[in-house]
């Protein structure tokens, strides 16, 4: 597999402007899930229409990068349904950028995620731009573990927000039956400071640690181009729409 060059659109306007208090108020309006309904494969659709300045695959719709993701997994995981599903809908939260549901800028839904209410690591691109940040002079926030400590757990821990966390909820709130590792996929595929660098290990608890393992093979996949032979979608889809039954209702609340 020939790896991407993914382009990295992280702000450091981002990283001077994102606080803990701030986090905390996007998660709860967005929470609601007032946006509108739709199944998950109408929301690929809609996806359709968004172009991700970051993503490298330019020339191919965003369903297409989905399902050659799916595709690539379900060739060598037979066995893991849920991680197939998994994959055709991990970046599915970036609907925050169509006007309907919230019309976020990018620098505001895609790009490296990473905790807030804690120090923030060297790891984390634009660290420098971190100083101008009032958190980072908080002593509330400011130490090792801030408000969290040791083996807390990343589940008790405020990530910023974007599409990762977003999908996350929604499919929480939803009622989805995805394992764990599952939501561990979604919401924490980019956050890149631990699973390219390590960082905020001490955060994990056990479960993590589980899930982590699958996030790192779940990586190779996304992070790495497909083949360059579309997908035939209307071939594959009854499959995924299966899937999409076994584990989500019919209609979901955005």
């Amino acid at each position: 597999m020939k790896k991407k060059k993914k382009k990295n659109i992280s702000s450091p306007f981002h990283n001077i402007i994102i606080r803990f208090v701030q986090v905390k108020k996007m998660r709860e309006e967005y929470g609601k899930l007032e946006k509108g309904e739709m199944s998950i494969w109408e929301c690929c659709e809609v996806l359709n229409n968004i172009v991700d300045d970051s993503d490298p695959d330019l020339d191919e719709p965003q369903i297409m990068h989905l399902l050659q993701t799916a595709e690539a997994i379900r060739k060598d995981y037979p066995n893991e349904d849920w991680l197939h599903l998994t994959a055709l809908i991990h970046d599915l939260g970036k609907i925050l950028i169509h006007p309907n549901f919230g019309g976020l800028p990018q620098w505001a839904v895609v790009g490296d995620t990473y905790p807030v209410g804690c120090g923030f690591s060297e790891t984390i691109v634009h660290h420098k731009h971190f100083k101008e940040n009032p958190d980072y002079k908080n002593p509330e926030y400011n130490t090792k573990f801030g408000v969290y400590s040791e083996g807390c757990g990343l589940n008790n821990v405020m990530m910023t927000w974007g599409h990762d966390d977003y999908m996350y909820l929604v499919a929480k709130e939803n009622g989805t039956t995805l394992p764990s590792a599952g939501l561990f996929i979604i919401r924490y595929h980019s956050f890149y400071p631990l699973h390219k660098c390590d960082a905020y290990k001490y955060l994990m608890n056990e479960e993590d640690r589980e899930n982590l393992k699958w996030l790192n093979i779940f990586n190779k996949y996304d992070l790495y181009s497909k083949s360059k032979v579309p997908i035939k979608v209307e071939e594959v889809k009854p499959y995924y729409e299966s899937l999409i039954k076994k584990y989500f209702p019919a209609k979901l609340k955005w």
